[in-house]
């Protein structure tokens, strides 16, 4: 991404940010020096976060494919969604049905300006304005009204954007008001930072979030659990990214636990 491009409005080239972050880890281009230098600080601390990237990517899409083929889900709300990559969440689900509906949401302009450039050739999918912290503006928003059916089970997804989410704003809350809104049948997918393998290696990682002021919350597996509260969990469970429903690209991996993880996933279905 040029310094010179042309960029929407109100977007700070100078400041990290964690999607562009994000973005590089993944080896995309849609990233500005200050988040690279920000992201190669990360990796100095902990150079398997290039593979987590990956990993938290491949676990978004091993998800949808689960939702769309055998769940029977054909709506998808992809909250914090991030800069378009391969395996976007429209692209995945089309190859099982072309007919499923995804709406993007994501608070940061670039992301939006990416995802609508993308998507302007694309039927049955948006990009609209949102942000986890106010979820019923969310909910409101007439473009993703007139795409998503809420009297229809849906898949909301939060992958890897609870833990940008402090105690202090009731993660827990957000989420319930999400879940209260859809019908029963409907699906909760979500990835979460954690300590618990590696707790001094991730404290020391997310301070850098923390001082390009974006805060992180590393959680327990118990605090991640009940996030699933209203939920019952789809098998197998609260577990590692490399370990929900692995594929053969999965397997093909680093053998056995080589990688330390900072990220759990799972995905719920609302009873």
């Amino acid at each position: 991404m040029a310094e010179d491009a042309a960029m929407p409005t109100g977007i700070d080239s100078h400041i990290p940010n964690a999607a562009r972050m994000y973005n590089y880890f993944l080896g995309g281009k849609d990233n500005f020096p200050t988040d690279r230098e920000a992201a190669e600080r990360v990796l100095t601390i902990a150079p398997e976060v290039r593979e987590l990237a990956r990993q938290n990517r491949a676990f978004l899409c091993r998800a949808v494919r689960h939702l769309v083929a055998e769940a029977g889900i054909r709506q998808f709300v992809d909250i914090g969604a991030g800069l378009p990559t391969q395996g976007n969440v429209h692209e995945v689900a089309a190859e099982v049905d072309p007919g499923t509906q995804v709406a993007y949401v994501d608070n940061d302009p670039v992301v939006l300006s990416h995802a609508r450039a993308l998507l302007s050739s694309t039927t049955n999918t948006v990009a609209v304005p949102g942000d986890l912290r106010d979820p019923e503006a969310i909910l409101d928003d007439p473009e993703l009204n007139s795409l998503i059916d809420f009297t229809e089970p849906v898949a909301i997804l939060l992958v890897a954007v609870l833990h940008f989410i402090s105690d202090s704003d009731k993660p827990d809350e957000l989420i319930g008001r999400l879940r209260d809104a859809v019908p029963r049948g409907s699906y909760l997918v979500l990835s979460h930072a954690t300590a618990e393998e590696r707790s001094d290696i991730a404290h020391q990682a997310a301070e850098v979030y923390r001082d390009a002021n974006m805060n992180v919350s590393l959680r327990s597996r118990e605090r991640i659990l009940g996030m699933f509260d209203g939920f019952e969990l789809v098998e197998p469970g609260l577990v590692r990214e490399d370990e929900w429903r692995p594929d053969q690209e999965t397997l093909a991996g680093p053998a056995g636990r080589a990688t330390p993880t900072w990220l759990l996933c799972g995905i719920g279905r609302s009873m």
